[in-house]
Parts: C-alpha cells; structure tokens; sequence
C-alpha cells in the first residue's frame, strides 16, 4: 500500500490531541481515526500497533514542538551571549504554550513508556537524540556554556513547563522574566565565559 505522508501526519497529530484529551487508554485506532476524520481502519493501516503509533507520535511531537528555520536563523543574527540564551529559554515556554497538546501528549507516552519496555526504549531514543541535538546546537552556535549547562537548561525547562500545564498555580505567581534569567544566569555560571 501506498502510503499518503499528509495522512500519516494528519493521523499522529489526531493521535497527539487524543493524548492529551485522553490520556493514554484513551488512544485507540478508532478514536485517532474519529478526531483525524477519516474512515475506520485508517490508522490501523499505517501503524502496525499501537507501540507503534505511539513510538511514532514521540516523534512527531519534537518535531512540531521545533522552532522554525526562520526563528533559528533570526536569532542566530544576535549576538552569542547571556540574552540569546534567554530568548531561547523563553522561545521555548512560547512553542510550550501555544502547542499545550504536544507536552501533555508527551507527558501520557512518559507515563505509559514506564509499562511498556518497547515504548520506553523508543521514546528514549527520541529523547535522547533531541537532548544531543540541542547540545550539538549550543555547542556548533558558539552559544555561552557547555554540555552540562544545556542538560541543566534541558531538565529545568522540562519540570518547569509540565508543572505550568498541570498545576498552573504553583507557576503562576512567578515572574517568568525573572525565572529564566535566574535559571539561565545559574546554569551558565562560570562556563558562559568562553
């Protein structure tokens, strides 16, 4: 069978919405099939199981959670130093919120990955790959710090933007401003002199 790639896409981000409405018992065929809107069986025939399906949505939620080219290359033109730092930190909580799903979508494939050894190894292969992707970014973008400050920045942000999309209260009172420029400032500590 040929496959369609817009329906493929279509299929992982209804999968993703059905994630993040659903939570994980919630993702069948039929109910990715009914929020893609397409006919019943469909995203049985492009994902041969629901590990699968689900190992796949991993990835495509990095993707959709990526800044653009264009907001790369923008940014790129600043200089390397402290404020570029916070304006990615920053860009990030931006892509966070405007796309809610894809992080609590990822927060229910985490949950379900820790019974499920076949996802927990796919979903950390992705994980994994993005992590060294953004050092490798740092690091060729001539950005302040080192790898250890981009694991640092990468968990902090991580715990942060789940605890804004599942207990907004305990974040809300916080200056945002003032919170990343803090965690950038702590993390970048003596290694931001390069």
């Amino acid at each position: 069978m040929v496959r369609n790639e817009a329906r493929r896409t279509a299929l992982l981000d209804a999968a993703i919405d059905v994630l993040a409405e659903e939570g994980a018992r919630g993702l069948t065929y039929r109910a990715v099939d009914a929020k893609a809107e397409v006919p019943a069986g469909t995203a049985s025939n492009y994902f041969a199981t629901r590990d699968d399906l689900m190992s796949e949505v991993a990835i495509r939620v990095t993707q959709r959670l990526a800044p653009s080219d264009e907001s790369i290359a923008e940014s790129l033109a600043l200089p390397r130093d402290r404020s570029l730092s916070i304006k990615f930190m920053h860009d990030i909580i931006k892509r966070a919120d405007a796309d809610k799903a894809c992080y609590l979508a990822l927060m229910e494939l985490r949950l379900e990955a820790t019974r499920r050894s076949d996802l927990r190894t796919a979903l950390t292969r992705t994980m994994a790959d993005n992590l060294e992707f953004n050092i490798a970014f740092n690091e060729e973008s001539k950005l302040p710090g080192d790898r250890m400050t981009v694991i640092l920045l990468y968990f902090a942000m991580t715990g942060f933007i789940y605890e804004r999309l599942t207990l907004p209260d305990i974040t809300e009172p916080m200056d945002l401003d003032e919170f990343i420029e803090v965690l950038v400032d702590r993390a970048i500590g003596s290694a931001g002199h390069r």
